[in-house]
């Protein structure tokens, strides 16, 4: 066994460990569903930072968009404005909404849907996309861990073991330790990332020739691929490249997970200290994304761009390193993949479940916690049998789903002229609309829309269908308050959003 080897199972087990050992964290009553949902809804602005960097820079960062950029070229840096983009709003809209679950104690955003509107069935249908549309993202982490697998391991049976035995032993910490496991071992985390990064980003380039020979070497490689990549986006791309910026934006923070480390911040001033801070994750991700054009003037070849980064690790570092580089990575995994999880199952217990069965609180997170193992078991089904030519697909298809809670969830904050079947109807429209153009577009997140005249425009499948799903709502809205449709009482006051 390797040096390398030696150092990824040492740091594993030791991750492993901190995972069930932080059931005993901030000792607490892990039997009431925000004690090990929400931690206890108590964490200050530094393990919020670790939380939601462990959180949002995943596999997603250090896999699946420096592979876009080794695959496809510039139109994998949407990423980096995507980012930027998403802190002002989490400053704005995330903190009020913060405010009114913390004033009435809503573990999800279902919660404040079911509230705001007083409609079961547009309360149920938010959680159930919040709970599908986790999976994707999920089965992200997991291709990010089997792509650092198959450097260690001698074939796919081995991996696919290899990563069914991870994900039992996340679900197993998970289960007994609940959101403290993954807020604990983000402090590993973050440390073997900013260390692998910054190794990578001085040391690579330097090795390459520097920054000027590698945009040269990486246009002329890119040109090759087929189709053609770009080092610089062609016209044709613009509306694409800001579309995925936007729409993944819109609906990062209304994921399960993301929903879930910002309520257990212990006061909105946290969740805003840390909407200013955490762009600086972002300028790592900018300088990941550069190590895409590292691979190609690196010349490295593979037929899977998921594996380029780790390939051009293995090229340049000695195997000391790789131990430490790869656990990163593995770990960056099973970090977001703990919080999905917590947070789909939330979802599922507190919106649908809830519905159909009335049990105590303490059946309610008995039934989470098993949710929680249910969600990682579906995500490896997903994982398998959903085929994607790039990881980030997976992030990007769950996003087109997600974001179609926007109109309930996000504006419902500021407004309720939307009547709520006409946002549920919007919701199905907008559902339906991005199931369509995924399978019509073989499971990319880009669909042309023909415009007339043989022009097409090229853009993310997750705007166009929450465009749609608004136009529906708002439509529907009109008509149901023509033939004077009572919506649903609002059981929020002013004072809840102070």
């Amino acid at each position: 066994m390797s040096s390398g080897q030696i150092i990824f199972i040492a740091l594993i087990i030791i991750v492993t460990v901190m995972g069930f050992i932080a059931s005993r964290w901030r000792s607490a009553n892990l039997e009431r569903l925000d004690q090990w949902a929400l931690g206890g809804r108590g964490f200050g602005t530094v393990v919020s930072w670790f939380l939601l960097g462990g959180d949002l820079y995943t596999a997603y960062t250090f896999i699946a968009v420096p592979a876009l950029v080794f695959g496809a070229g510039a139109i994998g840096f949407f990423a980096v404005p995507y980012t930027t983009i998403a802190y002002p709003f989490v400053f704005v809209v995330m903190a009020r909404f913060w405010t009114v679950a913390r004033n009435r104690n809503y573990v999800t955003i279902a919660d404040f849907v079911r509230d705001r509107f007083g409609d079961r069935s547009l309360e149920i249908a938010i959680a159930l996309t919040g709970f599908v549309a986790a999976m994707p993202y999920i089965a992200l982490q997991l291709l990010g861990m089997q792509v650092i697998l198959a450097q260690y391991l001698p074939g796919a049976t081995a991996e696919n073991v290899t990563l069914v035995v991870a994900f039992v032993i996340l679900a197993a910490y998970t289960y007994t330790s609940g959101l403290r496991a993954p807020a604990l071992i983000a402090f590993v985390k973050d440390t073997l990332l900013y260390v692998s990064i910054l190794a990578a980003i001085i040391y690579i380039p330097a090795r390459l020739g520097g920054w000027g020979h590698i945009f040269s070497a990486a246009g002329a490689a890119l040109r090759t691929h087929k189709p053609p990549g770009a080092l610089i986006l062609p016209p044709n791309l613009y509306f694409a490249y800001a579309s995925l910026a936007l729409g993944s934006a819109m609906s990062l923070f209304i994921y399960p997970h993301s929903i879930t480390s910002l309520l257990s911040a212990k006061s909105r001033l946290v969740i805003q200290r840390n909407s200013a801070l955490l762009p600086l994750y972002s300028i790592l991700l900018a300088l990941l994304a550069l190590l895409g054009y590292c691979a190609l003037a690196a010349h490295v070849h593979t037929k899977d761009p998921n594996a380029s980064i780790p390939l051009l690790f293995r090229a340049f570092f000695p195997d000391w390193f790789l131990g430490i580089a790869y656990a990163a990575i593995v770990v960056g995994a099973l970090v977001p993949a703990a919080i999905m999880a917590i947070g789909s199952a939330n979802l599922f217990a507190s919106n649908v479940f809830q519905e159909f069965v009335r049990e105590r609180p303490r059946s309610q997170t008995h039934y989470a916690k098993l949710l929680c193992v249910a969600v990682c078991a579906a995500a490896l089904v997903v994982k398998f049998e959903l085929p994607v030519q790039y990881a980030i697909y997976f992030q990007l298809l769950g996003g087109s789903l997600m974001l179609q809670a926007f109109p309930a969830a996000v504006l419902g904050l500021y407004t309720r002229w939307f009547h709520p079947k006409a946002l549920l109807i919007g919701w199905g429209g907008g559902i339906v609309a991005s199931v369509a153009m995924a399978k019509a577009a073989h499971f990319q997140a880009v669909f042309a829309l023909p415009l007339g005249g043989g022009h097409t425009l090229i853009g993310y499948i997750a705007l166009y269908a929450v465009l749609l799903n608004i136009s529906i709502a708002a439509v529907m809205t009109l008509i149901f308050q023509a033939v004077r449709l009572q919506p649903g009482r609002d059981l929020t006051v002013a004072a809840d959003y102070a």
